[in-house]
């Protein structure tokens, strides 16, 4: 772990903003599988509603991530504002609507603020919603490793992604943290407008695996130093589904992945009346679900307790979302 401001150096020359204003990525943009090719560069905003700058809702230190994940000094969190998923009952809906506001417009500024955060004990860097702000966490990063950022690069995704867009960014990262939401079309469908979501989230974990396999390297604290975890938030009233993704990592990666399996689901307002959304995962539907990890010997990961499941949801609304 990095120990004080000491060890890091200046911006470096030209900034990341001036290499991420000249990236042609961001002209017919086609960094995730939405191919929306809006010329962000000029101007136009994307399928996921951001454009051409930072585009950071929040950096912050969280605790409350998988323990191997915040390791034991917390990591420094950069919340990309906008999806391009944008699912219906998205835990951090504050932040993922298409007209949500950032706080940060310049990613030499963002790199500022982790920093001080490692500087403060932060154990690792978390990039949050990668797949339509690629080039915004390929500049952040290499601006925070030039600076001397020494820490795992955790890249946190909802796995909505191009594997030419996650190769690109292989040398920069440690570790990989994608979501596998679902394995029914009709169901990415209507809760994400992503109908293609369970081929093209297979064909990134896919990407993933073929470059870490399944081993999760730690440190002698428990911090992950490289490696893929897979999570799973378990959705009320759809158990079939947490099912069907767990049989698919089981048989497409491998039963010894590390997964993680979430039960932190709770009502959004954009939900909140109806009779499935509108209510938490009953104890039943996630022992059900944890049952079936169990048979298909997916035994390396976290479950996440489910009385304290709504513990760490966050509030954007506040400096610290987190609490």
């Amino acid at each position: 772990m990095l120990g004080g401001m000491g060890r890091f150096q200046k911006a470096s020359p030209g900034g990341a903003d001036a290499r991420l204003a000249a990236d042609a990525r961001l002209g017919r943009c086609a960094s995730c599988p939405r191919g929306c090719r809006a010329d962000r560069r000029a101007g136009q905003r994307g399928w996921c509603g951001r454009g051409a700058s930072a585009e950071v809702a929040s950096v912050c230190l969280h605790r409350g991530e998988e323990p191997a994940v915040s390791g034991p000094g917390g990591i420094a969190n950069v919340f990309f504002a906008g999806c391009n998923l944008r699912c219906v009952y998205c835990q951090n809906w504050q932040i993922s609507r298409a007209g949500s506001p950032a706080r940060f417009d310049s990613l030499d500024a963002v790199a500022g603020e982790v920093l001080g955060l490692l500087a403060a004990g932060a154990s690792a860097v978390g990039f949050v919603s990668g797949a339509h702000v690629i080039p915004q966490v390929n500049h952040l990063a290499a601006e925070l490793r030039a600076r001397g950022a020494g820490v795992p690069f955790v890249l946190n995704t909802n796995a909505y992604e191009c594997p030419d867009s996650l190769r690109g960014l292989a040398g920069l990262l440690d570790v990989y943290l994608p979501d596998f939401k679902y394995a029914e079309r009709r169901l990415a469908e209507r809760l994400s407008g992503a109908r293609n979501y369970p081929e093209v989230a297979l064909e990134a974990l896919r990407a993933i695996y073929a470059r870490t396999g399944p081993e999760l390297a730690l440190d002698e604290s428990g911090q992950a130093l490289r490696g893929l975890i897979v999570r799973h938030l378990v959705l009320p009233g759809q158990v079939e589904n947490s099912i069907a993704c767990l049989r698919l990592v089981a048989r497409e990666l491998s039963p010894e992945v590390w997964v993680s399996i979430l039960a932190q689901y709770q009502p959004t307002p954009e939900v909140a009346g109806e009779a499935q959304l509108g209510r938490r995962v009953t104890a039943e539907e996630y022992e059900t679900v944890l049952a079936e990890a169990d048979r298909l010997g997916l035994e390396n990961g976290w479950r996440q307790e489910l009385a304290a499941a709504g513990d760490w949801n966050p509030d954007f609304g506040r400096q610290q979302p987190f609490g």
